[in-house]
């Protein structure tokens, strides 16, 4: 089952993430097969709010503790908090990966 990963950003620290950025890019191009989807977190006007959000087709939250660790931006000491959480795959890209109920059954 996958895992949704968020980054938490320290303070200030938009010229840390900008200077590691090309690593980071490189780094989620060699592990496009785990990413179901992923992205950095913006303000409503577009501007970096500072963090980000990853799904990561990974079995156990060791996994995926193992990605986000290899992550530039965490070697970089870029993330003050880091949340993992385990996701169930209901819509993806408008895709239902839910289970379908069998029908029911008329009464009598």
């Amino acid at each position: 089952m996958p895992y949704l990963i968020e980054t938490f950003d320290k303070p200030d620290s938009l010229p840390l993430r900008m200077a590691v950025r090309d690593k980071h890019l490189e780094f989620l191009v060699e592990n496009a097969s785990l990413l179901l989807a992923c992205g950095a977190k913006l303000n409503d006007d577009g501007t970096d709010l500072g963090g980000g959000i990853y799904i990561v087709a990974v079995e156990t939250r060791e996994a995926a503790e193992d990605f986000i660790g290899r992550d530039p931006f965490h070697a970089a000491g870029l993330f003050a908090r880091v949340a993992i959480t385990r996701w169930r795959k209901a819509y993806v890209d408008g895709r239902n990966y839910l289970p379908v109920k069998a029908a029911a059954k008329p009464a009598g």
